[in-house]
């Protein structure tokens, strides 16, 4: 359970020895942004993620951020978290790593909330909201960067809302600082509509936050969030969508490489009563894990996918993984949830499948169009990455590089990893069907 009091402000010359390097760091920050709110308020931990409390942030300050009239800024609410980033040095909660890496997982969250006519005291829902996202980050250890889009299916402040998912930005004032214990971001948390969210998967997260910058009333250059927006940047200017979004994802595709989902495989070209490499979900039992150099060639394929202007490639099986962004302690977004094959790599070989069946939930399902229109038209590859077990499904498109899928042999299995290369042509002889995807030089020719 959190508390609200104002805190204690700069620590005096004698103390300073007693107040924790990398808070003291932060609040320095704060104060050179904030000169005449040396005591604001601040949602604190009653006990301490480090005593076994359940909230990682142990604090999260409250600014009155008074705007930009210059730069069209409205008045608003500037929350900053304290926890992400290793405040003690002491290994109590994050482990030090020395002083030219990140500091923790690198990053705090911070939150602009438009400030209501009359309102005197800042609203303490964001702190639950910036906990939630904090205890993901803890328990998975997967970490967020700029242009991340969370999809959280419910009103941010559990209101009726239409603002119920969220994208990461740098924040605009917050500058990155420089720690005893390494280096800290902050990264904006900016509340969308379900339609802003969908964009942003089909194209990008950085497009749509600039975007959201050109219109006032959805965040404006601060990309402040009002919880009583009740229309879409697209409802207020209908010709963003294709003059923006859709052409965007045209001509550059999406830098959306992968997404955490419901899924699963089934290889049809198999007995069913052949359980060893069966992929379907059973109860009580137990699929096989993807072996660390799996799941670094996924993390790696993914970190490739979100490179623009290069040759798509998925790195070889056998790679090492060259030189850490972050601690080694700290996870990617589709990193497996363990490190250890049941079976060692070396004995996995790799299977070509004569057929498979896929299978996706409502949510995974929808992101099937921008898989083909956003990655696989541009060269590119998608995977979905299981929630439920170490499950890997990729489509790879014929510029991709270094893939185990082929065009004489279209899906391939590695362990539980699958990739497909989807075919050209699709043919249902018993419906009397056939479709083909063709270049649109084909029909360019009158004779087509």
């Amino acid at each position: 359970m959190d508390e609200v009091r104002p805190t204690s402000g700069p620590a005096a010359p004698g103390l300073a020895s007693l107040f924790p390097p990398g808070l003291q760091a932060i609040y320095g920050e704060c104060r050179l942004l904030y000169p005449d709110q040396a005591n604001p308020l601040q949602v604190t931990a009653i006990v301490k993620y480090w005593l076994g409390g359940p909230d990682p942030l142990d604090y999260i300050s409250m600014y009155r951020n008074m705007g930009c009239a210059a730069q069209d800024v409205q008045e608003h609410w500037h929350y900053i978290s304290f926890g992400l980033s290793d405040l003690y040095g002491d290994n109590r909660v994050h482990e030090f790593t020395g002083q030219e890496g990140p500091s923790g997982f690198g990053f705090e969250l911070t939150f602009r909330l438009k400030r209501e006519v009359g309102e005197t005291a800042p609203p303490t829902w964001p702190a639950e909201l910036m906990q939630g996202l904090a205890r993901y980050v803890f328990q998975s250890e997967n970490t967020f960067c700029s242009g991340d889009h969370i999809s959280w299916h419910s009103p941010l402040d559990n209101s009726e809302s239409r603002i119920q998912h969220m994208l990461l930005t740098e924040d605009p004032q917050m500058t990155p600082v420089h720690t005893p214990f390494g280096l800290v971001n902050f990264l904006q948390i900016v509340g969308v509509c379900t339609e802003e969210l969908q964009a942003a998967q089909q194209w990008n997260g950085q497009g749509m936050l600039e975007l959201l910058r050109g219109v006032h009333v959805a965040g404006g250059p601060w990309l402040i969030t009002d919880m009583r927006r009740g229309e879409t940047i697209f409802d207020i200017d209908p010709h963003l969508q294709p003059e923006r979004v859709d052409q965007g994802i045209e001509t550059e595709g999406s830098n959306l490489s992968g997404v955490s989902a419901k899924c699963v495989w089934d290889d049809l070209s198999r007995p069913p009563e052949d359980e060893e490499d069966s992929r379907s979900i059973c109860i009580g039992s137990q699929p096989r894990r993807l072996s660390e150099k799996d799941t670094e060639q996924i993390r790696e394929a993914l970190r490739k996918g979100l490179e623009f202007n290069t040759k798509a490639a998925l790195p070889p099986i056998n790679s090492q993984r060259q030189g850490h962004d972050r601690p080694q302690s700290r996870k990617d977004s589709l990193e497996s949830e363990s490190s250890a094959a049941i079976v060692p790599h070396e004995l996995v070989r790799t299977r070509q499948l004569e057929s498979v069946h896929l299978k996706f939930n409502q949510e995974s399902g929808t992101l099937l169009p921008l898989c083909l229109r956003g990655r696989l038209l541009h060269g590119r590859h998608f995977t979905y990455k299981s929630i439920n077990g170490d499950t890997a499904i990729t489509f790879v498109s014929t510029g991709v590089e270094g893939a185990f899928a082929t065009e004489e042999h279209p899906y391939a299995a590695h362990g539980p990893w699958l990739q497909t290369k989807l075919p050209k042509e699709y043919s249902w002889p018993e419906k009397k069907l056939k479709i083909s995807v063709l270049p649109d030089s084909v029909f360019d020719s009158p004779l087509h």
